[in-house]
């Protein structure tokens, strides 16, 4: 890490924080990934190196502690008290980047890993009221290879599969790549989403009302954006 050379407080809680992939780790912990390979998928432009490198800084600096696996061989993640209080920090972030920088996706950000991985963690898995349900998900401007997605709902987590894993469904959801982000990122509204098309979702009336509750939008959904939008840039609505 690179030192701002001063003894102010903020400059030492600055060199440690303000270090690259660093907030987006600490959020990522915090919101309860505990496996390398877990914080791997929040940060996909990260080396695995680079990762590791990180995480060793972090347990020097006391912000990270690591914990035998409770299953297996490896080895678990997770903040100390002293990580714990930077989690404000990147709440703050969060609140500042959704009211101050949303704008129309660009090229780079329409990362359809990322977007999987946040809606697997984030979903409410006993939003369906039944032990065992699956939404399957379909981007009409993917390829092939990442075009369908199924979410498992059961024993209250949710499990992605890749392929059909042979259940019956019950919501079918359909959406381009960026509409789905917009949704999730709380730029276009799901109602607005519903009534216009650009999102479709077919099943049982019952599955269909539980589907907000299923997305379980995170709360910075709710934050009016504020940033002054160029003429080229406008966010979707």
């Amino acid at each position: 890490m690179k030192s701002y050379g001063q003894f102010c407080p903020v400059a030492k809680a600055s060199e440690l924080f303000c270090e690259r992939w660093t907030p987006l780790i600490v959020r990522d912990l915090a919101a309860g990934a505990t496996r390398f390979s877990e914080l791997q998928r929040g940060v996909p432009l990260m080396s695995p190196t680079l990762l590791s490198k990180r995480l060793k800084q972090l347990q020097a600096e006391g912000v990270v502690e690591t914990r035998p696996a409770g299953k297996g061989r490896g080895k678990t993640y997770h903040l100390t008290a002293s990580g714990r209080e930077f989690v404000p920090l990147v709440i703050a972030l969060g609140t500042w980047g959704q009211r101050w920088s949303r704008r129309q996706l660009v090229e780079g950000e329409i990362d359809l890993g990322l977007l999987i991985w946040a809606l697997e963690r984030s979903v409410d898995a006993s939003a369906f009221g039944r032990p065992q349900s699956v939404v399957r998900l379909e981007f009409t401007d993917q390829p092939k290879g990442g075009r369908l997605w199924w979410f498992i709902n059961r024993d209250g987590a949710c499990e992605l599969c890749l392929e059909d894993p042979g259940f019956e469904v019950d919501l079918y959801l359909t959406a381009t790549l960026p509409d789905m982000i917009y949704i999730v990122r709380g730029d276009l509204p799901l109602t607005r989403a519903l009534s216009t098309g650009r999102l479709e979702a077919h099943g049982s009336t019952r599955a269909r009302k539980a589907l907000r509750a299923w997305l379980n939008l995170a709360p910075y959904t709710k934050i009016k954006s504020q940033h002054r939008q160029g003429a080229g840039h406008p966010i979707p609505r």
